[in-house]
């Protein structure tokens, strides 16, 4: 077979066997037209036309068959070649002159050829690299090496709906991370963000596993009415959070948010909150398979665990708490003191440290991924498949025959085909399968760990051994006179009285095909995309009941052993194991049409989207609900047109238009539009003698509408909810005559729509010295039509009992997000790396519908951010009855005197009661989130830190409090160490006089017990070593925390600490990859 090439050019027609030719493309294409031709400048262009056979595959050619290439040789052709620092060679590397309409691209083997003058300047750029420009200054060949760009400033952004971007282009606000800053030693990919991404506001309020993810906002709260989340796109498909904390870094290709409403337009009534992006990895043209596995070990320790006294304080306390108030309950005896003090018997005389006793110190997990990633010219693929397995710190029990541990394991499978089925047409098929297979104990762990730390030490051991009395079943320990079956509740005896496990499966598939269009117009092409998700749930608890004994009385025989006989705490419980199943799921279809338009007409870049959209959920199993039953519908056009002239005057409009089947007919669709300008100053000629300290300057802003139809858990609002059989009409002179009718749970509006976001953006990019880099983002967000049930109807109008919704509500934000990244190649085997990222989001309600309070303004939530907590003003303690009986009555309950919480009488009417509540301290959702970090590389050796912190942010303590009056709870040690009484007088004492009954003056919400919740944390701190095709390293999370706040971790917000504590992540995992 022969292939004949013409050169018309030089007038040189060539002959060559193809079969010689694919061999020779095995090898170096320089060094192979080295082998075919002596030093000429037909050297040069061969190296060209070789490139070119390559591409167009020269099986296909046939002897019959001439392919027929023009080359205009000229007499400056340059060759070079393109190298990483590792010295391997960079395909795809855009090489273009400067101020001149030549560019080529290198070839597999880094080679390129092109046409340039003595003393022009080459521009060599590639997505992830630092741009290189290099002044020829002779002819033959040149070497370059490129400098990976570890500064984040990737030439191509995924912006949703509207595709794919370079960034330079960007008017909108966009952030994204790269997937490796988002592996760290956790199960939940919303552990990763925070601190992260500018902009985003990310907390984590529990350590459970299985139900450890962060929660987080997009520029925080700017609503009220129910969801206020950001949408979470997942390969172009609307997904939940779930979703997302499933996908293991290694599977995601890019990571972005949408902040802005030009960004998040689009999307309508469903963007106000911001979107999420998440894109996972496709295959790659390679040889062979690419194999990456990653093995992971981890040990988890509680970062803070609330401190309690031992049974010895606990009693000496609860004799001052009943002596102090002279309330006359039963102390405790010199003897039981005594007795526990020494330790006598564990069993008349127990100690008990319940938590102790029920958790471990530690907790294991474990995590394995294994991706492959290949393909050819024509299909490519990528395979992940991850297991997470993650144990609780409960113990596991003798007791039983199961284990009422937690143990979670999670399986997730990522897939992804993409082929090019013909010149014109690719498809991709992913499918997304997540497994969770739960086994834990029947109670609430939050309840575990309260009961645990609540109950008191002294009163009954964990469970008393089998004897001649009560030879068979349990006995676990208990005392008369609780709440529970008479007694009070056994923490470790709640923990083992069940167990349940769950096991949920979600599968994912989505199809999508795309079309050029060239054969119409240049640069146009369809877009088609269906996806299919189906969640389901199936439970099955087990429990049994638990029977109490306490000791009724002993004695001491005459070797000092204590005898005693035991009495059986309430009635007798079942201890036969019964059985409850559950199931649930839901189903959506996802359905996606567009066209795509991008062309590039000399210095001006157009393009533009048109999308149609819709949605179709429905649950699984309604439950009877006629409501629930219905399927929740959308649908959406949406649209972008983008222009860029020179990429330095940037402007880009869009829009949505969707429908939701939540509102009237004729108010079931809305138009949110958006607009934005750009300006890259640093591309202007006037800003050439300053690009080498300032290589980036950009200033955008813009303008839009979001929206957002999530009103909380009510469908149908248009229309009236009426109880047929409701016992509403009364009648009869004593109003005691009742009869059945139809009444209005809920009046109808048919003038309820969705609320709006109006938000302002602009910012400011700097890139400096090629090494800093800096993005500032200021933007004011009103937020307005917020749903809420209306406040100012009087009773009188026959409305009391009922509901009536509308769009009432309106809140003001406004922040800053500001991102900073430096990078430095300090030697050739050292190089590091700094990044920072810091967000404000400060939001106020402006209107709440409230009624019109003539005094008590106070009460309001006009005037004060979302989520700020309404209570007392305390002064400090008074100092004796004789301040009590000389200030304002405090009509809180309970009996008041020296040492109690003095509040401030805020209206001035001589009474402190519910009036004179006041919204005080920052909201308990952080207003401030920021990180910091350095990362170094040295040779094989690697090493980073990163801090995260929060702060404007408030955590109120409750359910803390000790003894109880119909409770036995337990004394926390910084209550003990500094409380108010006669020992300590101390009016600013940490806690005020002890009470064995429930004292409402002192638990009340108020400022008494109002903390600040700020904090900084090494969140994250990671060093390996690399060798050959492994790379080995140990890691840790949440390694220390530095707050104002001791006594439990503050992230996990107010309350009592009493729930799963956050965990300390120590770590140790090898990655390796085979190619």
């Amino acid at each position: 077979m022969e292939l004949c090439l013409y050169f018309t050019a030089l007038k040189y027609q060539l002959f060559f066997n193809t079969t010689m030719v694919k061999q020779l493309l095995k090898g170096d294409l320089y060094e192979s037209v080295n082998h075919c031709f002596r030093p000429t400048k037909l050297k040069t262009a061969c190296v060209a036309v070789l490139a070119l056979v390559a591409v167009n595959n020269v099986s296909a050619y046939t002897i019959s068959e001439r392919a027929h290439v023009e080359f205009v040789a000229q007499q400056n052709l340059i060759t070079g070649k393109v190298t990483d620092a590792e010295n391997k060679a960079l395909q795809g590397v855009t090489v273009s002159v400067l101020n001149k309409n030549i560019r080529t691209s290198t070839d597999a083997n880094g080679r390129f050829v092109i046409n340039v003058q003595k003393g022009e300047t080459l521009v060599l750029s590639l997505i992830g690299y630092l741009e290189e420009r290099v002044v020829i200054d002779s002819k033959g060949n040149i070497e370059i090496t490129l400098e990976k760009d570890v500064r984040g400033l990737e030439e191509v952004t995924v912006t949703g709906l509207a595709g794919q971007q370079k960034k330079s282009t960007l008017v909108g606000s966009i952030t994204s991370v790269k997937p490796e800053e988002l592996k760290i030693p956790t199960a939940n990919l919303s552990n990763a963000i925070a601190g992260k991404l500018a902009g985003v506001v990310a907390f984590q309020r529990s350590g459970e596993p299985g139900a450890d993810g962060s929660t987080f906002y997009i520029r925080g709260i700017s609503t009220f009415s129910g969801i206020n989340s950001p949408l979470i796109i997942i390969d172009g498909v609307p997904a939940s959070t779930g979703d997302l904390n499933a996908i293991a870094p290694e599977a995601i290709e890019s990571f972005s948010i949408l902040k802005d409403a030009n960004a998040t337009a689009m999307y309508g009534t469903k963007g106000a909150n911001g979107v999420m992006i998440v894109t996972t990895k496709r295959g790659k043209n390679l040889d062979k398979a690419r194999i990456n596995i990653r093995l992971e070990n981890a040990i988890n320790t509680p970062i803070r665990v609330p401190k309690f006294v031992d049974g010895t304080r606990f009693m000496e306390l609860y004799n001052e708490a009943v002596n102090a108030r002279g309330t006359g309950e039963i102390l405790y005896t010199k003897d039981k003191i005594e007795g526990t003090r020494n330790g006598l018997d564990p069993l008349v005389f127990p100690d008990v440290n319940w938590y102790a006793e029920m958790f471990k110190k530690n907790a294991q997990g474990r995590a394995l991924n294994a991706n492959v990633q290949g393909g050819g010219a024509k299909v490519d693929y990528f395979m992940s498949a991850t297991l997470n397995m993650d144990d609780g710190m409960l113990r596991s029990s003798d007791v039983n025959s199961y284990s009422n541990n937690i143990k979670v394991n999670r399986y997730t499978f990522q897939n992804n085909l993409f082929a090019q089925l013909t010149p014109t047409t690719k498809a991709s098929l992913k499918l997304n399968t997540q497994l969770r297979d739960y086994k834990g104990p029947n109670r609430s762990v939050s309840d575990i760990f309260s009961n645990a730390i609540n109950a008191n030490p002294v009163d009954f051991p964990v469970f008393f051994p089998n004897n001649e009395q009560f030879p068979e079943g349990f006995l676990f320990g208990g005392k008369t006179g609780g709440r529970y079956n008479n007694g009070f509740i056994n923490p470790y005896a709640w923990m083992v009285d069940g167990y349940s496990s769950n096991f949920q499966s979600t599968v994912m598939a989505t199809l999508d095909l795309t079309q050029s269009l060239d054969f119409l117009t240049k640069g146009l092409s369809a877009n088609g995309l269906m996806s299919f998700k189906n969640w389901s749930s199936t439970t099955t608890s087990r429990s049994r009941g638990v029977n109490n004994y306490e000791i009724l009385n002993y004695s001491v025989d005459a070797d000092g052993k204590y005898i005693y006989s035991l009495g059986r705490v309430g009635s007798v419980q079942s201890e036969t194991l019964g059985t409850g199943t559950g199931t649930e799921g839901d189903r959506s279809l996802y359905f996606q049409a567009g066209l795509n338009y991008q062309r590039t007409f000399d210095l001006h870049d157009v393009s533009g989207v048109l999308v149609y959209y819709q949605t179709d959920y429905n649950v699984n199993n309604a439950g009877g609900s006629l409501i629930n039953s219905l399927p929740k519908r959308s649908m959406s056009y949406s649209g972008r047109l983008s222009y860029s002239y020179d990429n330095r005057y940037l402007f880009q409009g869009t829009f949505g238009y969707n429908g939701s089947e939540n509102f009237a007919k004729g108010s079931k669709f809305g138009f949110f539009p958006s607009f934005g300008v750009g300006y890259n100053i640093s591309n202007e000629n006037f800003f050439e003698p300053l690009k080498d300290k300032i290589h980036h300057l950009k200033l955008r802003g813009s303008w839009g509408l979001a929206g957002n139809d999530q009103i909380g858990s009510e469908r149908f609002v248009y229309l009236s909810d009426i109880n047929l059989t409701s016992q509403s009409f009364t009648t009869g002179i004593t109003q005691d005559y009742t009869r059945s009718g139809p009444s209005y749970n809920r009046f109808s509006n048919p003038n309820i729509t969705w609320e709006i976001s109006e938000q302002y953006n602009a910012a400011i990019e700097l890139g400096l010295f090629n090494s800093l880099n800096f993005v500032f983002d200021v933007y004011k967000e009103d937020r307005r039509n917020i749903f809420l049930s209306r406040q100012t109807i009087p009773d009188y109008l026959g409305t009391s009992g009922t509901t009536i919704y509308g769009n009432l509500g309106r809140v003001s934000a406004k922040g800053i997000d500001i991102s900073a990244d430096y990078f430095k190649q300090i030697t050739s085997d050292l190089s590091m790396a700094l990044k920072g990222t810091f967000t404000y989001a400060h939001n106020v309600i402006t209107d709440y519908d409230e009624p019109a309070f003539a005094v008590n303004k106070n009460l309001n939530y006009t005037g004060y951010p979302i989520n700020t907590q309404l209570g007392y003003l305390a002064e400090r303690l008074f100092i004796d009855d004789a301040e009590v009986a000389n200030s304002p009555i405090q009509q809180l309950g309970g009996f008041v005197s020296g040492g109690d919480i003095k509040y401030t009488d805020y209206n001035n009417d001589g009474l402190v009661n519910s009036d004179d509540r006041v919204r005080m301290g920052y909201p308990t959702t952080p207003e401030i989130v920021y990180g910091f970090g350095p990362s170094f590389k040295f040779k094989k050796f690697d090493f980073s830190l990163f801090f995260q912190g929060a702060a404007h942010t408030s955590l109120f303590m409750s359910g803390f409090h000790p003894f109880g009056t119909s409770d036995q709870r337990n004394v926390l040690t910084f209550i003990a160490d500094d409380h108010f009484s006669e020992s300590n007088p101390n009016i600013y004492a940490a806690y005020p006089k002890l009470s064995k009954l429930d004292n409402p003056n002192n638990t009340a919400v108020s400022s008494y017990y109002m903390r600040d919740g700020a904090f900084l944390k090494l969140k994250n701190a990671e060093i390996g070593y690399s060798y050959k095709f492994a790379r080995f390293y140990c890691s840790g999370l949440n390694l220390a925390t530095f707050s104002k706040f001791k006594y439990w971790d503050p992230e996990q917000g107010g309350g009592a600490g009493l729930s799963y504590p956050t965990q300390r992540t120590m770590n140790i995992g090898v990655q390796m990859t085979f190619n």
